[in-house]
């Protein structure tokens, strides 16, 4: 009985530990138990020393936030996953990240069963990590900014930009983004009165934050205006094209990074990019292997019909 009733106990906190509200009644039904038994078991959690509040409304319970970290209950899936994303963190653009993720991911192997010990383990084994040296992010810094996009306080902050011209800023925090190798913030500007993004990297908080503010209506596709924004405005050349291909297809072969993609039709599309050369602009886009028409900049087309020139000198044999 005591070995069923501690098992209960386990699957109960499993289900708390997804910080939803349960009612007593869900609760029972999963545990197959009587509600009774459900207070019963959720009283002797706190006894145990986890806050476990009840939910008005729903005459049911939340696991609260307690002063230590409670042992995390995981399927074989979902330690499958977090050892995954542990091993893919230790790569990542955050500061001091790797270090912190192989630590847990030690204390994690060292619990996991044998049979997923030896899935984690083959995946790492055949794994080649690709990782790029560059500037990466303070997880202070980065913290401090999502703390202000929730509490919708102002951020000030020095920015370098693109072309290393400093200056301070003063921007209402909306989202955070990840690429993979860089770390974006979309803020409205409030010197510009416009939509900006900045790369982390290149920004110093000034504390304290300003004052609150009430949220503005952000760009209708958050991800598009992103995408077009890193991808384009820091470059010299902005080149825009109509690719004769499914937009689908055209996003395969290039990253949000790289260009923004809008569909025309089922077979066209539009592609916006940005470089600081031209003729890296033109074989760039040549590379997609698909057929397309320049529309900007002026100056793009004509360097076209010149390079055009020069690759097929590079193949023509000279004259006798």
């Amino acid at each position: 009985m005591a070995e069923n009733s501690s098992a209960r106990l386990l699957r109960l906190l499993a289900l708390l530990q997804t910080y939803r509200p349960w009612s007593g009644a869900e609760l029972a039904d999963r545990l197959g138990v009587t509600p009774r038994t459900v207070r019963r078991d959720v009283d002797r959690l706190r006894e145990l020393g986890y806050t476990v509040h009840a939910v008005a409304g729903v005459a049911g319970y939340r696991l609260g936030a307690g002063s230590d970290l409670p042992p995390l209950l995981l399927d074989d899936e979902e330690a499958v996953a977090v050892a995954v994303g542990l091993r893919t963190a230790a790569g990542g653009g955050v500061t001091g990240i790797e270090e912190s993720s192989m630590r847990a991911l030690a204390k994690l192997e060292r619990v996991l069963p044998s049979r997923l010990r030896h899935r984690v383990q083959a995946l790492q084994s055949m794994t080649v990590p690709m990782t790029a040296d560059g500037p990466t992010v303070d997880p202070g810094t980065l913290t401090a900014i999502a703390a202000a996009c929730r509490n919708h306080e102002t951020l000030r902050f020095d920015y370098q930009a693109h072309d290393g011209d400093r200056t301070t800023r003063r921007a209402e925090p909306y989202r955070l983004v990840a690429t993979g190798r860089r770390w974006y913030l979309v803020a409205y500007d409030l010197e510009r009165a416009d939509w900006r993004t900045f790369r982390l990297d290149r920004l110093t908080l000034r504390t304290p934050n300003g004052p609150r503010f009430v949220p503005r209506d952000p760009p209708a596709d958050l991800a598009g205006y992103t995408s077009h924004a890193i991808s384009t405005a820091p470059y010299r050349y902005r080149g825009r094209f109509t690719v004769h291909a499914p937009a689908a297809t055209v996003a395969q072969r290039i990253s949000p990074t790289t260009g923004a993609v809008e569909a025309v039709d089922e077979r066209t599309c539009t592609l916006v990019c940005g470089s600081n050369s031209l003729d890296e602009l033109a074989l760039w886009v040549a590379l997609i292997g698909a057929p397309f028409t320049v529309h900007e900049p002026p100056e793009l087309a004509e360097h076209i019909r010149t390079l055009a020139i020069r690759l097929m000198e590079a193949v023509t044999p000279p004259p006798p």
